[in-house]
């Protein structure tokens, strides 16, 4: 019988993602290994579709480094594929559900598949006429479309180079550029906390509850499986069944993100759940803030580690809160592997506590965004010094004495006023340390005396009267410097959000042009 993978091999500076799952099922045929709403897979099932799968891929045609189109609601039969294209020698291609069908046929074009699994809700969506030239596939009937019974794959050995996935942005305009991923980054991204959880001997039994072609979820999705665990897909995120499933399958690890959490917290019914399973908690994606994490620190069982990154690479930072709960307003320190460097807008390095643009080097780095080698360029900046290749973050922040990142905002997001750098998070602060407001945010828009001015949207606690916004416009602009001060303030139900909680400036940008064109 083959022996389970050790914490040693994990650590090797490469290893075969598929191999090692394939030990992982010979060691422990009868454990559960995937589990969704309609039902669950042991380690063999799991083994024995996945090879399947990838046996009738390279039967209609797919070929070594061809890109394996998936879209619909994350479910088994979803990750199945992606892991069946792994295996097959092929490149995992997950599609945006939330993308207007432009955007799909772009992104579907763009990877090069030949094969598209999609499931009915999203069938009945785009319609029959969607995307001609691909192989469709439903994913409801995937045990009728894969290879007989015991069908095994030809054999693959990846490449360190060889492309793992394409993971497609979350552009709200255009084709979203496809985030091209090798073998080597995600096993050096993913098999050290595989590792690490087997040093400390924790079961890994993960909830991921956001979607499987988010680059966020592969966290909750890859490393278990490569720790020999169990992951729970959640379709949609619904935070008493999240509880529920937490609770019934002791969920000992989860990422999520900001907006979740902050909807768990929320919950009336939140402290009625066993959650004492809970080890490790993980979150990334979104601006995560300092009282939120308190909250999640005060409320719910084992550590909490934010996560800071981007799907392209560049640095990673890690701040495990239950270990500094004093630098809960920051993202942590680049973790060992990572640098960080803090440049003015000449691309000059500024001094320690001076904000400026984050550029980031790292083991997981992207090999760049699929046919666009254009925008990879754009992205990149060159050390002077050394000639290395650094990966822009598109983010302004400063780092402090102990060497933790404060992120100031998106560089993109910055206002320019009458000469003065104006970050929108210093303003979203002072707006949400009055007790009337939920959530801020600040946006710049034109302003023909500054060329851009702040403006404000907030979100107002139950009973607050939005006749109280223009008071808490000039009780904040009071405590600001004249330099920052909002040039308006409006209330909003909810904020924009994306997928994966990011905020959508853009849509406020929007509401904003409309409502200066209605006055």
């Amino acid at each position: 019988m083959t022996t389970a993978p050790t914490q040693t091999d994990l650590t090797e500076p490469f290893g075969d993602f598929s191999a090692t799952l394939a030990r992982w099922a010979e060691a422990q045929p009868d454990k559960p290994a995937l589990r969704d709403e309609d039902g669950e897979l042991s380690w063999a099932e799991l083994h024995d579709r996945i090879e399947r799968i990838a046996a009738r891929l390279v039967e209609t045609g797919l070929e070594r480094g061809q890109s394996v189109a998936i879209l619909g609601t994350s479910t088994v039969n979803y990750a199945l594929v992606f892991l069946a294209a792994v295996r097959a020698g092929g490149v995992a291609a997950p599609l945006t559900t939330s993308a207007s069908p432009a955007q799909l046929d772009g992104m579907a074009r763009d990877s090069g598949a030949r094969h598209l699994f999609i499931d009915a809700a999203k069938r009945a969506e785009l319609g029959e006429d969607f995307l001609p030239g691909l192989e469709h596939v439903a994913l409801e009937s995937l045990d009728q479309w894969m290879a007989p019974g015991g069908t095994r794959a030809p054999p693959f050995a990846p490449d360190p180079a060889d492309h793992f996935n394409i993971i497609y942005s979350s552009g709200t305009t255009g084709t979203p550029k496809g985030i091209v991923h090798s073998h080597r980054m995600r096993w050096r991204q993913f098999s050290a906390t595989a590792a690490s959880w087997l040093e400390n001997g924790l079961e890994a039994r993960s909830l991921s509850s956001t979607p499987l072609y988010s680059n966020t979820t592969m966290v909750a999705f890859l490393a278990p499986l490569l720790a020999g665990g169990t992951v729970r897909v959640m379709g949609r995120f619904d935070r008493l069944r999240w509880l529920e499933h937490a609770q019934a399958d002791r969920t000992t690890l989860t990422m999520l993100v900001p907006v979740q959490y902050q909807r768990l917290m929320a919950e009336p019914r939140f402290d009625e759940y066993d959650l004492s399973a809970l080890t490790m908690k993980y979150c990334t994606s979104a601006p995560f803030s300092a009282d939120l994490k308190r909250e999640v620190l005060r409320r719910m069982p084992g550590g909490l580690v934010e996560i800071y990154s981007m799907t392209e690479g560049g640095v990673v930072c890690l701040l495990a809160c239950h270990e500094f709960p004093d630098k809960l307003h920051t993202v942590g320190r680049p973790a060992p592997g990572s640098e960080l460097k803090v440049l003015d807008d000449e691309d000059r390095e500024v001094a320690p506590g001076t904000p400026g643009n984050l550029v980031g080097l790292s083991q997981t780095m992207m090999a760049g965004y699929k046919n666009r080698p254009d925008k990879t360029r754009e992205g990149y900046w060159t050390d002077p010094a050394t000639g290395e290749t650094w990966q822009r973050m598109g983010d302004i922040g400063r780092v402090d004495a102990d060497g933790f990142v404060e992120l100031v905002g998106r560089a993109k997001d910055m206002i320019i006023s009458g000469g003065f750098n104006i970050y929108p998070s210093d303003l979203e602060a002072e707006l949400e340390r009055d007790p009337r407001v939920i959530e801020a945010a600040v946006i710049g828009v034109p302003s023909e005396s500054w060329g851009e001015t702040p403006l404000g949207f907030v979100r107002l606690m139950p009973g607050v009267a939005e006749d109280k916004v223009a008071d808490i416009l000039a009780t904040v602009n009071a405590r600001l410097g004249k330099t920052q001060r909002l040039s308006a303030l409006h209330s909003i139900e909810t904020m924009p959000r994306s997928h994966i909680g990011k905020l959508l400036k853009t849509e406020l940008r929007e509401r904003a042009e409309a409502l200066a064109e209605a006055r």
